[in-house]
């Protein structure tokens, strides 16, 4: 991780919250980042640790920081962050646009009745939990 983080131009984190993960970029991490870099986290907001962050911000040592989560959500009104010019964050809900959400529920009804009909949903994500599903749910012969 070292590596990346020292010649990496975009930093972006897309891991779960654990123990191992909690503040994974902290001071250490930032200090080896170019100045030039920029960091993305929409994973979740305590991966990041936000007080090494504004600091690392407010003097510049990062180029900037877009953040779809905080460690405190909201995000409280007077937070260092948002003080600063070089961080964008949105309220954890970048993908909320009306079609997006629109799309979802499409995807969700298609999945539902498929499912109701006895076929395989045409979005599923775990295809592996289709197998067991299949045995219980499938429908009579000449139903």
């Amino acid at each position: 991780m070292t590596k990346l983080l020292r010649e990496a131009d975009f930093v972006s984190l897309h891991v779960p919250l654990t123990n191992e993960t909690r503040h994974l970029i902290g001071e250490r991490e930032l200090s080896l980042m170019k100045p030039t870099a920029i960091l993305v986290n929409t994973a979740r907001g305590p991966v990041v640790d936000q007080r090494a962050l504004y600091r690392f911000l407010k003097e510049r040592r990062i180029a900037a920081a877009a953040l779809d989560v905080t460690e405190v959500e909201p995000i409280p009104m007077d937070d260092s962050l948002l003080t600063l010019d070089n961080v964008i964050i949105a309220p954890h809900i970048a993908s909320a646009s009306v079609s997006t959400r629109t799309r979802m529920a499409s995807v969700a009804a298609d999945n539902l009745l498929a499912a109701l009909r006895g076929e395989e949903p045409p979005h599923c994500v775990n295809r592996q939990a289709l197998r067991p599903w299949r045995r219980k749910w499938r429908p009579a012969a000449g139903s």
